[in-house]
């Protein structure tokens, strides 16, 4: 049986799955040879231009720079340099638009060239076998050396593996349509290829290098072989024409017929691949010392009038490209980066020429039409026919629209190579591709995120451990055991021990010592002596008791104060209590004093009038001590206001007895009037006055109550009252003035006026009485003031009137004395006639009658009087 080895040599190749057959377009551009430009007005180098860390920057603005010189130094996994393309000077170092579909800024140097083309200090090497594995390597990684094939990955990193390399692939397919360079490259560049094949074969020592070239370059082909002939271990192989044979594990399933396991990569087993254009990169970058600062860029496109490979500056921007070769932009014109296969579109044509850059494509409408709009899957399964990686993409792409990532985990998804074969064979124009990108870019979001959480997660846990061990050993190193004393310190103890016996003669140092050795030994056991607290305990007790004793002595101050203090207001209120009453009696003795003054008053009516006022007395009084019984009840009653009260009822009765003795000596002024009925209207008047001022009083008692009287409606009940009373006094002494005067008016006729003064006083004082019982009911608060001052305005009238009244019977009197009036002869009698008339003694039927009037006018005022009390 064959080995693998002679099937490789005999030119066996072995299929891959799924594959399109796309029109080439190559001829296009392979029809001229790599051309070079001149040079661009600036270069904006960008810092990342392959898959790993950015370098340091090492250069300024305003900086002068030599071609070939470094702008960055490497740092950071997978990171390698880039250099200056040209001599000039760094005018910004400033973010630009990124080679990426996004066109998202990245930092970059932008060089305006001096034209100069001044190259650096090169470091070539004759014999690279002279040297060392690490510093060819190294070599490698400071030229800034990427796969050139598209994907970027740092040349240094696979050329340093530790890994057994079995076959060494060199990736000369080119598969993807209208790109040449690599064609191209090969047909000019053979032997400098085969050189940098040769470096990778002394630092990877392989069993077998193998290129791959596809069957539709023919003149790339025969260069290849002619510039391989002398080395044995590499073998030129043809392979078809199908899309995407270039990729890595495709091109490894072609030419070995091995598949590298989802996951891994091709050193894994047994196999590295490298591009051809990244081989002359290294051919260069050891024999000639040069880094890499330019590659063959493929312009074509229908819109090119000169189509063709050109070598270009890195940092070139793709306008400059365009403009040289010719450029014919259409209407709506799209400029892609890379092949229709796998680039893309870019959003601005003012983005530099970077590593990976293999092809600017500008084609017009009819070359590259513009996709559809995206319609429903019809499950006809093309895309995963055409899938090169065996892959299931109509399933990939729904969960990519829905954001399952573990499910597309489940199905491989990065093990898709991102090709296009699924899309360009979709008739429903999906852009299977795109989702499959957002999609990874996602998860790998995702994954770093989760990457940070569990390393922060580690760096925690670690922290934690860190002090918890702290901890412990702080906490050990308080339980260390006591080094072993030496026989030497022992024996000093049991000295001292023994001194100290001796001396402990004495009964307390005996105690003393033996306490404290107990102390000593249950310390040496690790027992806690409880210490004896009976004595603090009793001294704690005492102190309690103490201060209860000082609380309950303190209580009992507090309560005998409150008692002195409810004495005193009692005292007080009975103090109030006797003044009130005392005052009642003087004031009801000034009646009884100025009743008894005039003869003519019956003894029955005085004793009648003395009693009822005794009673009114010892009533107000015992209403007194029931309001300051209940005053001295724990109750809110304010004192000053009681005090305040009683003294303007005081005040009242005060000015009503002054009133009425002012009114009696008026009514006695007039000597000439008889003396009997002088004597019944002084005595009318006087009970008339009377009444006003137990109303007087009456209201006063009322005021007392805790109610709200209304001010101003009492005081002009009562002003109406008394003016009412005065003025039907006032009527009846006129009355009893006029009857005196004439000497022949029959006595009834005086006894029936007197019954009708007493009967309209009667009807007064009932008036008055039920408008003051009316009054007083209301719940009122009485205004003193105002009050006392309505009754001295009543008082005053009544003054005015008794004092006119006084100087009109002067008058009188004087008039019937000197007959001055013309009208003096009608009347009957003089002066003398009328006392004389007066004193003429009354018959016994007339005395009868006026006793009658009398009783029944002292029953019906007792009457009203007890109506009025028991109303109050």
């Amino acid at each position: 049986m064959e080995t693998l080895i002679e099937q490789i040599k005999q030119g066996k190749v072995w299929p891959f799955a799924g594959g399109i057959h796309p029109p080439g377009q190559k001829q296009q551009s392979t029809s001229r040879a790599i051309e070079r430009l001149e040079l661009p007005d600036k270069l904006v180098v960008s810092l990342k231009q392959h898959i790993g860390a950015n370098g340091k920057l090492i250069v300024e603005k305003g900086q002068s720079v030599l071609k070939g010189q470094a702008l960055t130094k490497p740092s950071g996994n997978w990171s390698v340099p880039v250099h200056a393309p040209t001599s000039g000077v760094i005018t910004d170092i400033c973010p630009m638009p990124s080679a990426h579909p996004s066109a998202l800024p990245e930092l970059s140097v932008i060089i305006e060239p001096d034209g100069k083309d001044t190259w650096c200090e090169l470091n070539p090497v004759d014999d690279p076998k002279a040297l060392s594995h690490d510093e060819l390597v190294d070599i490698i990684h400071q030229s800034g050396i990427a796969g050139m094939g598209g994907a970027g990955f740092p040349t240094y990193v696979k050329a340093d593996t530790r890994k057994s390399i079995e076959f060494l692939i060199v990736n000369a397919v080119e598969c993807e349509p209208y790109i040449t360079a690599d064609d191209m490259l090969m047909r000019e560049h053979a032997h400098g290829i085969i050189a940098g094949i040769e470096l990778m074969q002394h630092l990877l020592n392989p069993t077998l290098t193998i290129i791959g070239i596809e069957d539709n370059k023919p003149e790339a082909i025969a260069a290849m072989q002619q510039a391989a002939k002398h080395n044995e271990s590499i073998i030129v192989q043809t392979v078809p024409t199908v899309y995407p044979s270039g990729g890595e594990k495709q091109l490894i399933k072609l030419l070995t017929g091995k598949e590298v396991p989802s996951g891994n990569i091709p050193a894994d087993i047994g196999m590295l691949v490298h591009n051809v254009g990244t081989l002359f990169a290294i051919n260069q970058a050891v024999y000639e010392g040069k880094p890499l600062i330019e590659r063959v860029v493929t312009v074509t496109g229908n819109t090119i009038h000169k189509q063709g490979n050109v070598w270009a500056l890195l940092g070139t921007e793709i306008k400059h490209l365009l403009d040289c070769q010719g450029f014919s932009p259409v209407p709506q014109q799209r400029v892609v980066m890379g092949g229709p296969m796998m680039g893309f579109t870019l959003p601005t044509v003012r983005i530099g020429i970077v590593k990976t850059t293999n092809c600017i494509l500008a084609p017009d409408h009819q070359e590259l039409a513009e996709p559809g709009d995206e319609k429903a899957c019809i499950r006809c399964s093309a895309c995963a026919d055409a899938c090169p990686a065996s892959l299931l993409p109509q399933q990939l792409q729904w969960f990519a629209k829905s954001k399952e990532y573990d499910k597309l985990n489940e199905h491989n998804l990065f093990d898709c190579i991102e090709c296009g074969a699924c899309a360009y064979v979709c008739p429903s124009e999906i852009p299977l591709v795109q989702y499959y990108r957002v999609a990874k870019a996602e998860i790998k979001e995702q994954q770093a995120e989760q990457i940070k959480a569990e390393r922060a997660r580690e760096r925690f846990e670690a922290r934690k451990e860190r002090l918890e061990r702290e901890q412990e050993e702080r906490q050990n190193r308080h339980k260390r055991k006591p080094a072993t004393k030496s026989s030497d310190e022992k024996q000093k103890v049991a000295d001292a021990l023994a001194r100290v016996k001796p001396k402990s003669d004495d009964k307390d140092s005996k105690s003393a010592v033996a306490a404290a050795i107990a102390r000593a030994k249950a310390k040496k056991q690790g027992a806690e002596l409880e210490p004896d607290n009976s004595e603090v305990a009793k001294e704690r007790a005492a102190r309690k008791e103490q201060a209860r004793k000082y609380k309950e002595q303190k209580a009992l101050e507090q309560s005998e104060e409150t008692v002195n203090k409810d004495d005193k207001k009692s005292a007080v209120a009975a103090a109030i209590a006797r003044a009130k009453a005392k005052k009642a009696a003087q004031a009801t003795e000034a009646d009884n004093a100025t009743d008894a003054e005039p003869e003519a008053i019956d003894d029955k009516k005085a004793a009648v009038a003395a009693a009822i006022a005794r009673a009114k007395a010892k009533k107000a009084a015992q209403a007194t001590e029931a309001d300051n019984a209940t005053d001295a009840e724990p109750a809110a009653v304010d004192d000053k206001k009681a005090a305040v009260a009683a003294a303007i009822a005081r005040a009242k009765a005060k000015k009503a007895a002054q009133a009425t003795e002012a009114d009696n000596a008026t009514n006695a002024e007039p000597a000439a009037v008889d003396d009997k009925k002088a004597a019944v209207a002084a005595a009318i008047a006087r009970a008339k006055a009377k009444k006003a001022a137990k109303a007087t009083e009456a209201d006063n008692a009322t005021d007392a109550e805790p109610a709200a009287v209304d001010d101003k409606k009492a005081a002009v009940a009562a002003a109406i009252a008394r003016a009412k009373a005065k003025k039907a006094a006032q009527a009846t002494e006129a009355e009893n003035a006029t009857d005196a005067e004439p000497a022949a008016v029959d006595d009834k006729k005086a006894a029936v006026a007197a019954a009708v003064a007493r009967a309209k006083a009667k009807k007064a004082a009932k008036e008055h009485a039920e408008t003051e019982n009316a009054t007083d009911a209301e719940p009122a608060a009485v205004d003193d003031k105002k009050a006392a001052v309505a009754a001295a305005v009543v008082r005053a009238k009544a003054k005015k009137a008794a004092k006119e009244h006084a100087e009109q019977q002067a008058k009188s009197e004087s008039a019937d004395t000197h007959g001055t009036d013309a009208h003096s002869d009608d009347s009957s009698t003089d002066e003398p006639e009328a006392q004389q008339i007066d004193n003429t003694p009354e018959s016994s039927e007339g005395k009868k009658k006026a006793a009658i009037a009398r009783a029944i006018a002292r029953a019906k005022a007792k009457k009203l009087q007890q109506e009025g009390t028991d109303k109050s």
